[in-house]
């Protein structure tokens, strides 16, 4: 299920209920955020929504031309501050969205608050508009799969390579928005810039796309780019040359930002792997996770703890991942490992945070059988060619996660440890 076009949907069909004229969203903090990820302004605008506000602002004008659609949080908060926007209304007329359930006497609040009248509907979406929730029917009935995170701790403390995992673990995405203003020598127009798969179709092609691969098709972008851009260059020199510029330069500038944005993103991350050698450290990451050689971890976890360069947090995932391989180990290094942390000023915070590891997803609390002897036999070295200065990296490590979901397929799920409920058929299904 795509949650973004789904979200989309239930905003459209908000705004559509409300009928032909000029709108105002009238949302809470979250509300904003939600919809600001999913919808772009000039795609908004084109539903003939002209304003956004906020229901806590105390500054808005009145607009009696525009019709007010708000779509709020049921909280305290947001029905009080409607019920004071609908005893001095602002707009013609409210259309009400929650996006959950509200009690009875807060709807009889609203109610004795709508003095004026002006509230044309009250929605909590599930009932009334039920065909919003009535998903596809399948020949097979889908099955739930309820997993606990503490049955894989391993997988979330590795360095990832794709191009969106990159992204949000290096740099931060936030309401699909990169805060880039940190990045050394960056300029005014790209201090923050948005990534949405949406509406960028670079980046939801290469999204998945590991980082080496990125790097290539990055190449490739500007490339086509320098192709183009000599063209638009040329001279005007009739009507026809004129209108052709015109009718091309949306496009092209479009490209231009697109090429200016990429490049910046891939630039920082290469950057940040360099600084906090993380090549070198996802290479020893992977070794934890899927080899079975305790002398040679040993080494290489104690060398990088000694390498100023790599960070608190990078040397606090390795001493993790070393506890959670080799907690049960009769040569374990575990202690020397800690004195270590403390040896490179890491904060005692983060180093209690390897025994809280041990006890959230150690054996003794996992499940599943986590670490399988064979792994070392399985292993096979994928080497991805990129650009210089994005280089080779390891990606050995598959997560438990796609085993479980390979058994469920073949109906090879042990009883012992998926317990279900419904006939054994479906499950085998």
């Amino acid at each position: 299920m795509n949650v973004t076009l789904a979200v989309k949907q239930y905003i459209s069909k908000m705004i559509e209920n409300s009928g032909p004229g000029m709108k105002v969203l009238l949302m809470d903090k979250e509300t904003t955020s939600i919809v600001s990820v999913v919808y772009t302004q000039s795609e908004i605008l084109q539903k003939e929504v002209y304003l956004f506000e906020r229901i806590d602002s105390q500054n808005r004008d009145n607009m009696k031309h525009l019709k007010a659609i708000c779509f709020l949080r049921p909280t305290k908060e947001n029905v009080e501050n409607l019920i004071q926007e609908l005893r001095r209304p602002k707009y013609s007329v409210y259309f009400i969205y929650f996006s959950n359930v509200i009690s009875k006497s807060e709807i009889k609040a609203l109610a004795e608050a709508d003095e004026q009248e002006v509230v044309a509907e009250v929605q909590q979406i599930i009932t009334k508009e039920y065909e919003l929730f009535d998903f596809r029917k399948t020949e097979v009935p889908p099955l739930l799969l309820i997993m606990d995170r503490s049955d894989d701790a391993i997988t979330p403390l590795l360095n990832q390579w794709t191009y969106q995992a990159m992204v949000h673990e290096l740099l931060g995405l936030n309401n699909n928005r990169i805060d880039l203003s940190r990045v050394p020598g960056i300029s005014k127009e790209l201090k923050e810039v948005v990534l949405s798969a949406e509406n960028d179709e670079f980046y939801a092609n290469n999204l998945y796309l590991n980082f080496g691969e990125i790097g290539t098709n990055i190449k490739n972008l500007m490339e086509d780019f320098q192709k183009k851009k000599p063209k638009e260059q040329q001279k005007l020199e009739s009507i026809s040359d004129m209108k052709a510029f015109v009718d091309n330069y949306p496009q092209f500038k479009k490209m231009s930002g697109t090429v200016s944005k990429h490049v910046t993103v891939v630039g920082e991350l290469s950057r940040l792997v360099s600084e906090r050698h993380l090549m070198e450290v996802s290479e020893v990451e992977q070794e934890l996770a899927c080899q079975n050689d305790h002398s040679s971890a040993s080494q290489n976890v104690r060398r990088l703890l000694q390498n100023p360069r790599v960070s608190e947090l990078d040397a606090v995932r390795l001493v993790m991942l070393y506890a959670l391989r080799y907690e049960r180990h009769s040569s374990s290094i575990l202690p020397g490992l800690m004195e270590e942390l403390n040896r490179k000023g890491v904060s005692e915070r983060h180093r209690r945070m390897v025994t809280s590891m041990v006890e959230y997803g150690g054996k003794r609390v996992r499940g599943s059988d986590l670490i399988n002897p064979q792994d070392a036999v399985a292993i096979t070295k994928q080497f991805f060619k990129g650009l210089k200065g994005v280089e080779n990296v390891y990606t050995q490590h598959a997560p438990l996660l796609q085993e479980t979901l390979d058994q469920l397929i073949k109906g090879r799920l042990k009883d012992s440890q998926f317990p279900y409920l419904g006939p054994s058929s479906l499950r085998d299904r």
